[in-house]
């Protein structure tokens, strides 16, 4: 996985779409027209502590648009800014996310035939929520775990890509999969 610049999150748009951004091209885009009325220096500050609040106090490298954008007219505000973000968001967008590793972990020593049964039952108890996104992650280190490998090798690419495709054919086999849509990292 390539390494984000400290200056950047992944921002992710109401369409599902995770795309990497500096804050203060968030700010721009976020602001609109009003950012030009109010000091620049200002801006850029209150972008790069909110940005610092996510990434290092919460821990996250994922933050949608929304999230973004309410924390920043938040902090705006405590200046005694009245901000408004310019940009409608849905709000509603839902994500449920599963551990691959930890489902390879309660497979026990089923090994890859427990896992891959488990791992379809954890796909139809997800889109049972009726969720916008179903999120696996984990996947590099599951596969290593049932690899029993250390180091990435030739069978762990194989494994990866044996268990990416099953989840894909699970997913497109289920009702629930037509409004949702699926990520595995």
């Amino acid at each position: 996985m390539i390494q984000l610049h400290p200056d950047c999150l992944m921002l992710q748009m109401a369409s599902g779409e995770s795309i990497p951004c500096s804050a203060e091209l968030v700010t721009v885009e976020l602001m609109g027209e009003a950012g030009d009325l109010l000091d620049p220096d200002l801006v850029r500050n209150a972008a790069r502590a909110v940005l610092h609040y996510f990434k290092v106090e919460l821990g996250k490298s994922f933050v949608s648009v929304a999230e973004f954008s309410r924390a920043l007219a938040g902090v705006l505000r405590g200046f005694g800014l009245n901000v408004t973000p310019t940009c409608e968001v849905q709000t509603t967008s839902s994500i449920t996310e599963s551990d691959l590793r930890q489902l390879a972990c309660e497979s026990g020593k089923g090994f890859e035939l427990a896992f891959f049964g488990r791992m379809r039952d954890e796909l139809r108890q997800r889109l049972n929520q009726s969720p916008h996104i179903v999120r696996f992650t984990g996947l590099r280190s599951c596969v290593k775990q049932l690899a029993g490998a250390r180091r990435w090798t030739g069978r762990c690419q194989r494994l990866n890509d044996q268990i990416v495709e099953y989840l894909r054919q699970c997913f497109s086999a289920e009702d629930g999969a037509r409004s949702c849509s699926l990520l595995v990292k």
